[in-house]
């Protein structure tokens, strides 16, 4: 326990500012969460901007590092980027069957 009076208040006020933090950090998250849930391009865009601005704000104040916000921002655009796009369709290789296969080491044997 703390003998100073400076000392105890700094432990309140660390305690005050740590909860703080916890709730923006966590609004953050949960906002972002909505964003990847959303599936409207306008509505996403408009989410972005505002999770952006809280990511930014987060790093300002060394809640969170400026990087990690800088690397959440760059996944939630790209997250955004993709819902105007049509999802490509890949197309699989016909598979072989076993009479093929057996067939093929034949012919190749000869």
């Amino acid at each position: 326990m703390a003998n100073h009076k400076s000392a105890e208040k700094r432990i309140r006020n660390s305690a005050t500012k740590r909860l703080r933090n916890r709730y923006q950090a966590k609004t953050v998250r949960t906002a972002s969460k909505a964003l990847r849930a959303t599936s409207d391009m306008k509505e996403a865009e408009d989410m972005l901007k505002k999770v952006s601005s809280m990511l930014d704000k987060l790093a300002k104040k060394n809640v969170i590092h400026k990087n990690k916000a800088a690397n959440q921002k760059s996944k939630l655009a790209k997250v955004v980027s993709k819902l105007g796009k049509p999802a490509a369709k890949v197309e699989k290789a016909p598979r072989k069957t076993a009479a093929k296969k057996t067939a093929a080491k034949k012919s190749a044997k000869k």
